[in-house]
Formats: structure tokens, sequence, C-alpha cells
């Protein structure tokens, strides 16, 4: 009831004031706007190749492949849990999770390039890994069932998000109540990052966090444990259907 109550008091809010996010104006102009119109378009290539993609993303050098098992021991995962691996390219986190929730547990693997999802799925048989599920999403949704999942990680893709909140609000749809989301991305500062990282990545982790809050979440903590990255969390305002 409170929620609801929480809705309402918003909703009247933004009647009363006139404002509007840019979240709400897209949605108001009836079309979706993509924020980095071709960001995706090698993953969408019908050439893709996943061992060209392995040898970049799994290497020794890329911060979150280094400290790979740190990150997964940072976002909580435990056996049992449904989690979803959002934007899991080569699948190099969908196994780390596959691990630590076990066969009573299941890893969604979900990318936009149907070639990365075939190796997983290619990898998980061979592995035994029978936990892994594989989702073929779209650009502007995750595509995962209502109250599915328990966490939702993304590393170095939400700059990727060319419809940040719709596809953000599609991950709190799959979240269950107090579900948790952990955003890893670039660490994005004039002056210091490279010239890669600011021409490749939109925008810093406040706009990004913001961008998160406004589709219905609330920051809950960082890890510090990286350096070109940063380690986020955040958990689903979402009320449960009782109260």
């Amino acid at each position: 009831m409170f929620c609801v109550l929480k809705r309402a008091l918003f909703t009247a809010f933004i009647i009363s004031t006139g404002f509007t996010s840019s979240a709400l104006a897209q949605e108001g102009d009836g079309e979706k706007q993509s924020v980095n119109p071709g960001i995706n378009r090698n993953y969408l290539s019908p050439d893709l190749n996943v061992g060209d993609w392995v040898e970049r993303f799994e290497r020794e050098g890329r911060e979150v492949f280094d400290l790979r098992d740190e990150i997964v021991k940072a976002t909580g995962v435990k056996a049992g849990m449904e989690v979803a691996d959002i934007g899991s390219g080569t699948g190099l986190f969908t196994f780390l999770m596959a691990e630590k929730v076990g066969p009573e547990g299941k890893v969604y693997a979900v990318d936009i390039a149907k070639p990365f999802l075939m190796s997983i799925e290619a990898r998980a048989r061979k592995a035994g890994f029978e936990s892994i599920e594989t989702v073929l999403c779209s650009q502007d949704s995750v595509d995962l069932p209502e109250n599915s999942i328990d966490i939702a990680f993304i590393c170095d893709v939400y700059h990727h998000f060319e419809f940040p909140d719709s596809s953000v609000k599609s991950i709190r749809k799959a979240l269950r109540p107090g579900g948790v989301l952990i955003l890893v991305d670039f660490e994005r500062i004039p002056g210091e990052s490279s010239d890669f990282i600011m021409n490749h990545v939109r925008a810093g982790k406040e706009v990004f966090s913001q961008e998160i809050i406004d589709a219905g979440f609330k920051m809950e903590g960082e890890e510090n444990l990286l350096k070109q990255n940063y380690f986020r969390r955040f958990k689903s305002t979402k009320c449960d259907s009782a109260e």
C-alpha cells in the first residue's frame, strides 16, 4: 500500500511541476531514440567470429578479466540463486556464476549476438552445466520472464545500451522484489581516461547511475576493487504484491 501511495504522489508531482526527465520525454514521444546509434554494429554482424572476441575479452591485462574472481565474489551470487549475465558475450562471467549457483540455481546468459549464445550453449553442454540458459534479447529489452532473477549483472556492457531506459526497466521487471542490479563499467574521467574510453563510452558513472535510479532502483553501495572500472550495486524498489 505504501508503494502505491508513493507512485501516486510521484505522479502528482510530475503533473503539478511539469518536470520531465529524458526518459519520460522519450516515452512521451511515442518513438524510442537510441542514445548511441550503431554502437552494437559489430555484435550484430553475421560474420561475428567468437574466437576473435575471446582473445579480446578473456586476456590478461583486461582489468575485469584479471579480477574476475573478486568481481564475482563481490556480487554476492550464492548457491540456488537465479541470476542474469546481461551482455554475456563470450561467457566469461556466465560460467563463473554457474559454478557459484550450482545445480539448484540458474544463470541466464543474455546477449544480442546469437553466435555468442551458441558458443556458450556448446561449452555448457560439454562442461555439463545444465543450469545455464541462453536468451537472445533485443536492443531495448533483456526479454527475461517477470520475477525470474535475484541478481542482474552488467559488466562493461551498460554503455552499449542503445535504449537504457527501457532496457533497465525490463531488468527491473525481471528482478524479484528486492533484487539487485550490479553495474560494472569503465571510469570515464576527462583528462585521465584514455581517448578510446572518452570516445567510446558516452557518459560517466554518475550519469549511468542516475539513469538506473530513474528506472526504479536505489543505489546501495560501491566496491573499491577496480581502478579502470567501477562496481556499483543497486536495489530494485519494486514492491511485493502483498504490500
